[in-house]
């Protein structure tokens, strides 16, 4: 392919300028839908992937189920729902388990400090979840054992919590009222880069932004509690490095069932087996929306071929000249394998700024994190590079093996 071939080429294309641009339309969609829809298909991966994160991977959760309030106090009978009875019976019954970690949700009503109020979440952990939660701390200092022992009555806050109850002032050693029970804010966690997440499997794990965590004694002991509700909302069972977590729970199962009384009041969640089912997902996600823009971008290589068919037959005269001065069918074959292979890479460069600004409109108003990944900009340039070759294949054959005496008479 000489310069000449090349220029003359392009210059085809720029004398039907509104009949390229349509043209490149379909590769333009076609690659911005890849990229779209790749990049909120990655958001949605790295968000499912933090929040099962913050479950851990060598954890089992043992979670409260919830009940109808007519079965409540029927179900009650049978059973006192999940316990700290479960978890001190889990420790001694079950091997390699690390340790294990009670969580009390309060219903808070009212969250205020003086002059000024706001909603979140309240939380009672034990003392230790800071170790296995993917959480840190802007300031202060997080409860402690003794905190725990002697039911203090004392708090950490997320980053929102602090910023609607105190400003952007000091907020350690200052006090908020939760119900009824006033907390001196002793720790601020850090911002959540995550965000808010709903979960796999309906597992709560929301950002830490609005929580606000207390010592699990003080929930326990200083808030009040429908007695027909589970004493524990949750039980993190943390198991000994290299141990299945699949067969902890699978261990874990019979022994509930028999302190519950057979009662299905409570539900085992195993957060490695959701770690693959969501990848499983993922990957038929990815399967199936790269397909759906799979197939605009071959509307976008038909649009193609079926103009560049067009353009032979429009050029045939033009076609039979060049032959008829010295041209080689190669040299006829490469300018419209170039025209086609330019409108493809054109509209894939244009199709990439577009799918870049659908991710972030995503992103902006629907509150769905998405990622543009370098594979998925390769993946789109390259299939729109293939379709505008084979596109322009056929109809620059067609336009190379025309005989050039019938070209000439062409009209």
């Amino acid at each position: 392919m000489d310069i000449e071939t090349f220029t003359t080429a392009i210059a085809n294309l720029s004398t039907h300028k509104l009949r390229t641009a349509l043209t490149m339309l379909g590769m333009i969609f076609g690659v911005g839908a890849v990229i779209a829809m790749l990049s909120i298909g990655s958001g949605g991966e790295q968000k499912a992937l933090q929040a099962i994160g913050r479950l851990g991977l060598r954890n089992v959760i043992v979670r409260a189920k919830s009940v109808k309030a007519d079965e409540r106090q029927e179900l009650r009978k049978k059973s006192l729902g999940v316990s700290l009875r479960d978890g001190e019976a889990i420790m001694e019954a079950v091997p390699d388990v690390e340790r294990v970690l009670p969580r009390v949700e309060v219903k808070a009503y009212k969250i205020l400090a003086p002059g000024t109020k706001t909603k979140g979440k309240v939380l009672g952990l034990a003392s230790a979840y800071r170790d296995v939660a993917a959480v840190g701390l802007a300031e202060g200092r997080f409860f402690d054992a003794r905190d725990e022992r002697e039911h203090a009555q004392v708090a950490v806050i997320g980053p929102e919590i602090r910023r609607n109850l105190f400003g952007y002032g000091p907020a350690i050693g200052k006090l908020l009222k939760v119900n009824d029970v006033w907390l001196e804010v002793i720790g601020i966690l850090t911002a959540d880069p995550a965000g808010g997440s709903a979960g796999s499997d309906g597992i709560p794990v929301g950002s830490t932004a609005q929580e606000i965590w207390i010592p699990v004694s003080t929930a326990m002991r200083k808030f009040d509690r429908d007695p027909l509700d589970a004493p524990v909302d949750e039980l993190m069972v943390t198991v000994k490095e290299g141990v299945s977590t699949r067969h902890t729970a699978d261990l874990m199962k019979p022994l509930l069932d028999r302190l519950h009384g057979g009662a299905d009041d409570y539900e085992i969640v195993v957060p490695e087996a959701l770690l693959e089912q969501s990848r499983q997902t993922q990957r038929i996600f990815n399967i199936v929306m790269g397909s759906i823009a799979g197939i605009s971008l071959l509307v976008g290589g038909i649009g193609i071929m079926n103009i560049m068919l067009a353009s032979v037959m429009e050029r045939t005269r033009e076609i039979g000249v060049r032959r008829a001065i010295g041209a080689k069918k190669r040299d006829i074959r490469v300018q419209f394998v170039i025209e086609s292979f330019a409108i493809s890479i054109l509209g894939g460069i244009c199709g990439i700024v577009i799918g870049i600004v659908l991710a972030r409109i995503v992103a902006a108003y629907a509150g769905w994190p998405t990622v543009i990944t370098f594979w998925s900009l390769v993946l789109s340039t390259g299939v729109s590079m293939v379709v505008g070759l084979v596109s322009g294949i056929y109809p620059a054959s067609r336009a190379a093996e025309l005989d050039p005496i019938e070209a000439l008479r062409y009209e």
